[in-house]
């Protein structure tokens, strides 16, 4: 397991269509926004009592409950099916199911009813975007307006559900936007760091290509002049070869030390790749200007990859707004020590160190270092790294 576990089902789903919230990923999930939903169905508890202590006839009480359950019905399609997408004409041919089976209800079975607008200026708050429901919340109220004018004694509950439609029409429509903006930020953010990798791949390829382009080209022309020479000129052959020889070393210790380069990043170097990719994915960085010059190369190192892994994380994985990274000496019990540390705001990560984290604790223990990580409070990660000054490499 990594330092957080990136969820596939959140941040792989799509967001064209319509969809109401997000498709719950796991049982648990299921029974949650069925509990929710069943909180809102408590408000027909109103008229499911006018049925039974009301006085209406076997057919108006027959109409009712036929007519209570085709509205259910409709308003959790709406608000239940999540993992399928609903487009606008769709969702539209609901609601309008919805008004006029409240609309026959209220004016059939009286003022009790009214209540079930609400529910639909709360649906189509839910289920359309805001081009749409800024109309249909209105005209739901409105609608609940007139009717409750022609139902007897309507307008005494108007008083108490014209507010809850408006306000929880809109409210809903504003929660929408939220968790629509939400997955496309956490998409956005994916694609900054799969970005951020396929440009690294492309460095090293490109670098790697004009390292080695030209010392390749030279050992196939001298090998092939090796070759035409040996029978005739061994002596002018066997320089060639020397020549050939040479070539390869050179380029091995240039392979070397590129690979080297890479797998030892530097602490200014990798302050400005941070502050770069924590902006790119629109976190507020809060980093050093400057990184200290008293630290040996590896244990430079160490740091550098410690603050590169736990960037990557937030951007990635954390959801954060804002990151902050110090980098200063402190007194330990221990010694001296150059303590890093990055802490965020996120919805925070397991205890448990995972491949990254084990691969930092394993660098920072070469040189004598350690590395904390965890939660930090109710949210955020925090990820701490420190090595001894003046140790050895």
């Amino acid at each position: 397991m990594a330092v957080t576990v990136e969820d596939d089902a959140d941040t792989t789903r799509k967001t064209g269509g319509i969809r109401i919230g997000i498709p719950p990923g796991s049982r648990r999930q299921h029974l949650v926004k069925l509990f929710w939903t069943g909180l809102w169905l408590f408000y027909l508890s109103v008229p499911v009592l006018d049925l039974v202590r009301g006085g209406h006839s076997a057919a108006a009480r027959t109409l009712g409950v036929l007519g209570l359950a085709a509205f259910v019905v409709a308003y959790l399609i709406l608000v239940l099916r999540t993992g399928t997408p609903l487009f606008p004409g769709r969702v539209m041919l609901t609601l309008g199911v919805l008004a006029a089976l409240a609309t026959v209800l209220s004016l059939a079975l009286g003022r009790e009813w009214l209540v079930l607008f609400v529910y639909v200026a709360i649906s189509s708050g839910a289920a359309l975007p805001a081009e749409y429901s800024r109309w249909t919340v209105p005209a739901a109220t409105a609608l609940l307006s007139a009717t409750a004018f022609l139902v007897p004694d309507g307008e005494h509950y108007l008083v108490g559900l014209l507010l809850p439609s408006l306000m929880g029409g809109f409210a809903m429509a504003g929660v929408r936007a939220m968790l629509r903006t939400t997955l496309e930020l956490s998409e956005a953010r994916a694609t900054v760091a799969q970005l951020a990798a396929n440009e690294e791949r492309l460095r090293m390829a490109r670098d790697l290509h004009d390292l080695l382009g030209h010392s390749l080209s030279l050992i196939t022309l001298k090998s092939e002049l090796a070759g035409r020479m040996l029978p005739d000129h061994p002596d002018r052959a066997a320089r060639q070869v020397a020549d050939i020889e040479q070539v390869c070393r050179q380029a091995l210790v240039d392979v070397r030390e590129a690979v080297s380069g890479y797998r030892r990043p530097t602490l200014p170097g990798e302050l400005a790749g941070a502050r770069t990719a924590l902006t790119a994915a629109g976190v507020t960085a809060d980093l050093p200007t400057e990184a200290p010059g008293e630290l040996q190369e590896e244990t430079e190192s160490a740091l550098a990859w410690s603050l590169r892994e736990a960037v990557t994380n937030v951007v990635r994985h954390s959801g954060a707004k804002r990151c902050t990274v110090t980098l200063e000496a402190c007194q330990t019990l221990a010694g001296p020590v150059m303590e890093l540390t990055v802490r965020d705001d996120g919805a925070g990560g397991p205890s448990a160190h995972g491949n990254g984290l084990t691969g930092l604790t394993e660098r920072l223990e070469a040189v004598g270092g350690t590395l904390a990580a965890g939660p930090a409070g109710r949210t955020g990660f925090r990820l701490r790294a420190r090595v001894p000054l003046g140790s050895s490499s």
